[in-house]
């Protein structure tokens, strides 16, 4: 009876047929199939009024949802006792004075163009957070609420995550809408890091594409639950059954769907709610006058199959349900709506929405579902590192008469100075009060607290456990931990990816050399991921990044919000070196010039570490004092500083193993700095001796382009010297995955679309350092040789 994909969680099962249930109890009545979708009850009586047909049964909807009331959502909110409305106002009781079992922290994420910023678009509508409904690329002069910077509005693209807050019902939630383009990943990464829940947004056509699979990843990383929504369902060649099998497949999800579209591509009009069995449509302009009522008789049989799916699938993971279910009694509303919640929670099931965002289908339905399967803040364990215990794990409460904890995850620069993005893990944070920062140690006083909707803010007097806000006026750096002084903790702090691609940029004129260094200090501690430095040989400055949009995005916001024109250089590839084979050195260093000299000799070897290991290891293998204890860390040091300079490009060497076997001091003459420079020397004498090698940046690459252009795109990733992994079809596109060299891929995007009428898309992340053939190191090893003696001469 366990399907092949739960094989793994057929323990659950199985520990049901040992006899959990020896007798069947008697069934609980069965739950009237009441749709748990609120209409805008924020808005004014005009603005709510529903028309036409649908008026009546949604008007009866409405007020048979406020009869529920607190009991239905306290039954939502606690699964093991759903059954009775009594026994779960009895656990809502249990919860500790000042915690919101309703709220939610939830992020919005996506491949790029799969509708994220849309559909929050459509939340903050349908909750009564904004009072019309604006499209991205700001095509009616106005854009969507969350894309509030420029460039977003022009691109269509989103650049920065955004935070809102909003409520459903008696929920209030906590938005993020992040990009999704890989080259702002950061974004996502520092999102889901102090989030609850999320929601995967999946196009019905694309299905699952690349940045989805990174998105899946994070999640993953930071344990967050997620619901999975098949969006655009109105488009033409919608297949979210494919979709649906896609997140099994390549995500690897115990995913069912909760809903079965009515219609799809132009006759999509709405959704049956298959924990319901209802039939729900979506009228008007903008969606908001609904009408429920029964399956139609044409689909009756596709649901009784997909609902039996659905509670197989969550079964297989909950052991209430699965004994319900190995019963072969049907389960109640009530008790399959906890089971979900439940498998949600643990992470062991991932409900699939369906519907339209940009027709205004499904998004309510979708709403509901983050308030009855997405956790609250207290039904998450959050981890802290005592500073006092040797870092110590120790586990946060979502209580606000705790201590203060809480994570700076995100910095931006405000009209009112920087403004920091705070998560509260514990305790409750108010204007005026003191906060420590762990890291530095600093105390600071709270100068201002508020509440964002976009670029807009809301000044509040407090926040706690669970909430985000943002504090103005607070010295810091992205990953901070703040506290009231009453424990000394840090939070685990975000990963952040390396930078893979770099530009030397300078300004046009000395006057704007100003604003010039404004902007790129901002911009550093804005993201983690943007890079600054000054090439010692050239002079230049050298901006880094995840790749050629995210470095053009702050090339343009220079000039637009700094009045900083740049001179841009050709981009520099991050390139690495390496050794192939062991070899030996004996380096002495002496000097002597009157008084006492310099004197220092280091013995030993280098080695290639295992493939992989991109480390810099220094091994002291000296048996004796030979070399005095107190000159070896000196030695270490000379080493370590050679290796950020190769010898055959001037780039970072890795992978390296120098082990001191011996060597020789002088009473009067040796010194630190005698022996740094004697390892300095012995590295750039033993390195070529070693077989070095040159390595390049290689990206995974995901190239989407209708069927008629394959030829025409897999010939010029032939020549610009990429390897094709694999090439499938999907309607009426190819996927065309491979691995390409970052050097090659520069000015891509434009090349792509001029091949292909503007129908192409592609996307790349970093994939490994591999070495160059031959030619390409000579070549590369001669221009180095060049641009040396130009820069002497």
């Amino acid at each position: 009876m366990v399907s092949g994909a739960g094989a793994r969680r057929a323990p659950a099962l199985a520990r049901l047929l040992g006899g959990l249930r020896t007798a069947n109890p008697v069934a609980s009545p069965p739950v009237p199939a009441t749709l748990s979708t609120a209409l805008l009850s924020s808005r004014t009586d005009a603005a709510s009024t529903i028309g036409g047909r649908a008026a009546a049964p949604a008007r009866r909807w409405r007020e048979r949802e406020m009869s529920r009331g607190a009991a239905a959502s306290a039954a939502s909110m606690f699964p093991f006792s759903s059954s009775s409305a009594s026994t779960a106002a009895d656990a809502a009781a249990s919860i500790p004075a000042g915690i919101d079992p309703l709220a939610r922290n939830i992020g919005i994420s996506a491949h790029i163009d799969s509708g994220k910023t849309t559909l929050t678009e459509r939340i903050l509508f349908y909750t009564g957070r904004i009072s019309e409904i604006h499209e991205v690329r700001g095509r009616d002069g106005v854009g969507a609420k969350m894309d509030s910077m420029e460039l977003e509005r022009e691109k269509g693209i989103t650049i920065q995550s955004a935070a809102t807050y909003t409520k459903w019902k008696d929920s209030n939630i906590n938005i993020i809408d992040t990009p999704g383009h890989v080259d702002f990943t950061i974004e996502v990464e520092r999102a889901l890091r102090v989030l609850d829940g999320a929601i995967l947004v999946l196009c019905s056509v694309g299905g699952v594409q690349s940045q989805s699979i990174t998105v899946d990843r994070q999640m993953r990383r930071y344990s967050v639950p997620r619901l999975c929504f098949i969006n655009k369902c109105d488009r033409t060649g919608a297949d979210p059954w494919r979709v649906l099998e896609e997140v099994k497949q390549k995500l690897r999800l115990n995913a069912a769907a909760v809903h079965i579209p009515i219609g799809l591509e132009e006759n999509h009009q709405g959704v049956i709610d298959l924990v319901r069995n209802e039939a729900v449509t979506f009228h008007g302009p903008t969606g908001s006058d609904i009408t429920i009522g029964p399956v139609p008789a044409d689909l009756a049989e596709a649901v009784a199959a997909k609902r039996r799916v659905l509670i197989e699938a969550v079964s297989e993971v909950d052991e209430a349900l699965g004994e319900i279910f190995l019963m072969g009694e049907e389960p109640t509303v009530e008790e399959l709506k906890a089971a979900i919640r439940r498998a949600t929670i643990a992470r062991d099931f991932a409900p699939v929405f369906m519907g339209s965002a940009f027709k205004n289908k499904g998004v309510q339905l979708l709403l509901d579902g983050v308030v009855d399967y997405l956790p609250a803040p207290h039904e998450v364990e959050n981890i802290a590192l005592d500073l006092n215990k040797d870092e110590e794990e120790m586990r946060l409460t979502a209580d606000p008469k705790a201590p203060l904890v809480g994570l700076a995850f995100k910095l931006e620069e405000g009209r009112f100075g920087q403004l920091t993005y705070l998560r509260i893990y514990q305790g409750t944070i108010t204007k005026g009060s003191t906060i420590i920062n762990t890291a530095s140690g600093k105390k600071l006083k709270v100068p201002r607290l508020v509440r964002m909707h976009s670029e807009e803010m809301e000044d509040v007097g407090s926040a706690k456990a669970g909430e985000i806000v943002a504090l103005f006026g607070v010295d810091c750096k992205s990953g901070d931990t703040f506290t009231d002084g009453k424990i000394n903790c840090a939070m685990t702090s975000m990963r952040v990816p390396e930078p893979v691609m770099s530009l030397a940029i300078s300004p046009k004129s000395r006057a704007e050399t100003g604003g010039f260094s404004k902007a790129l200090s901002r911009f550093q501690r804005e993201d983690p991921t943007f890079k600054v430095r000054l090439d010692e040989e050239s002079g230049q400055t050298i901006i880094s990044g995840m790749g050629e949009l995210h470095l053009d995005i702050y090339i343009e916001r220079m000039k637009r919000e700094y009045k900083t024109e740049v001179d841009v250089g050709e981009p520099r590839v991050n390139y690495r070196e390496c050794i192939t084979k062991r070899a030996e050195f004996d380096y002495l260093h002496r000097k002597q010039s009157g008084g006492s000299g310099q004197y220092g000799r280091v013995m030993g070897y280098v080695e290639p570490l295992e493939e992989g290991n991109s480390d810099v290891v220094f091994e002291n293998g000296i048996i004796g004092n030979a070399i005095q204890p107190g000159y070896i860390l000196a030695v270490d040091k000379g080493f370590k500083e050679a290796a950020q300079t190769g010898g055959l490009i001037g780039h970072p060497v890795e992978g390296i193993r120098v082990v001191l076997t011996d060597g020789a001091s002088h009473a009067v003459d040796s010194s630190e700095m005698a022996f740094k420079l004697a390892a300095l020397s012995a590295f750039r004498q033993v390195y070529e001796r070693a077989g070095p090698k040159i390595l390049e940046p290689v990206m995974a690459v995901e190239i989407t382009v209708p069927t008629e252009f394959q030829g025409t795109v897999i010939g010029n990733i032939n020549r610009r010297k990429g390897t094709i992994k694999d090439s499938t079809t999907e309607g009426d596109d190819v996927v065309i995955t491979c691995d390409v060299p970052l050097k090659n891929m520069f000015g891509y995007s434009t090349e792509l679309r001029s091949m292909t009428q503007g129908k192409g898309e592609f996307t790349m992340s970093y994939e490994s350092h591999q070495p160059v053939t031959q030619d390409v190191q000579a070549e590369l090893a001669a221009d180095y040789g060049k641009t040396r003696k130009a820069s002497k001469d």
